[in-house]
């Protein structure tokens, strides 16, 4: 298994649509100014996250259960910006559209610009023959409010491609979060 650079991840974002909407190049600022960076970097790929967040919220003293999942316990906000309260969490999408393929494992870290700042950006890996928005949480460790910037970068993807093809790919599984759109929450 190796890494793949930013030579692999342009083709195959340009020839395979492994990315879209995708940046070629690494974007630091914009017409309103610096931004945290997004698109390719050397051995990876900055993603940024949409203007829908969902932040946890306890108002209906719910418990969280993976298998029972209730939407009561979010607030959804369309912005520019999220803040997250004080030891909370939110959640997101990439801008970004995957198609992994299938000889392919994607995995997300955070940018350090926000891990600095005490919020953790948290992504199960992308299996092989994944496709869809990823679904990012934003966890804030911090006994303050947080802030988290829409179409902005968030955390960088590594891809990492094995000698040989899987036996069974995501897609082959029928996975249940296969082709997702925006913000998904759990699926027992």
């Amino acid at each position: 298994m190796s890494i793949k650079s930013d030579r692999w991840i342009r083709r195959m974002a340009e020839q395979e649509g492994m990315i879209e909407p995708f940046e070629p190049g690494q974007v630091r600022e914009t017409d309103q100014g610096r931004i945290i960076s997004y698109g390719t970097s050397s051995y990876g790929y900055d993603v940024r996250c949409s203007r829908e967040f969902k932040i946890f919220t306890n108002i209906n003293s719910a418990v969280v259960d993976p298998k029972n999942f209730d939407e009561n316990s979010f607030v959804d906000v369309q912005n520019d910006v999220c803040i997250i309260p004080p030891n909370s969490f939110a959640l997101a999408s990439t801008v970004e559209y995957f198609r992994i393929p299938r000889s392919v494992l994607t995995v997300c870290l955070g940018k350090s610009t926000y891990a600095r700042c005490g919020i953790i950006v948290n992504v199960t890996p992308l299996e092989p023959e994944w496709e869809g928005h990823v679904t990012l949480e934003f966890s804030n460790t911090t006994p303050l409010p947080a802030k988290i910037y829409a179409n902005e970068g968030v955390a960088q993807m590594l891809f990492f491609e094995s000698d040989e093809v899987c036996e069974t790919s995501y897609k082959d599984r029928a996975g249940k979060y296969m082709g997702q759109r925006g913000v998904t929450l759990p699926r027992s």
